[in-house]
């Protein structure tokens, strides 16, 4: 039986959805989650749990780790941290670098990435379930930035 696109954009969205609210929930709970990446790790690459109107995170879009235009952000799709194809993009399902996430004390929270067979890949409750739908979010970043963000 084959399931067509529409049909699984029409499950997995309103999923990915739910989660983000979970999460959203969450993120008055748990430290500020850190993104780094790049050679050793060096490059921010924003907050992953911050309000959308702090400078730093990925889900503010007129800020430098939220824009679809950063050479620093994800959600841009011809730069290092954002291109399916860079070994330091979440979004590269082989990924042999993708950002960590850490805290401000340093604490390790795993890799952020789509690849599933990364051993230290983040656990953090919706990442991975997120992570785990990145070829469908990757057609339209700027709406997967949305879900992510819960907007």
């Amino acid at each position: 039986m084959s399931v067509s696109r529409n049909s699984f954009r029409m499950v997995v969205l309103p999923v990915l959805v739910v989660l983000a609210l979970a999460a959203t929930i969450a993120q008055a709970q748990t430290p500020e989650l850190l993104l780094f990446g790049g050679d050793d790790h060096k490059t921010f690459l924003g907050c992953l749990n911050c309000s959308p109107f702090d400078s730093r995170s990925i889900c503010n879009r007129f800020g430098d780790y939220g824009s679809p235009f950063s050479s620093n952000s994800i959600w841009n799709p011809f730069g290092h941290y954002g291109s399916r194809f860079s070994s330091f993009s979440p979004w590269n399902r082989f990924a042999s670098d993708p950002p960590v996430i850490v805290d401000r004390d340093g604490n390790f929270y795993g890799y952020f990435t789509a690849n599933r067979y990364h051993l230290e890949r983040t656990k953090i409750r919706f990442f991975p379930i997120f992570l785990d739908n990145a070829d469908e979010l990757y057609e339209d970043l700027d709406r997967a930035r949305d879900l992510f963000c819960n907007e």
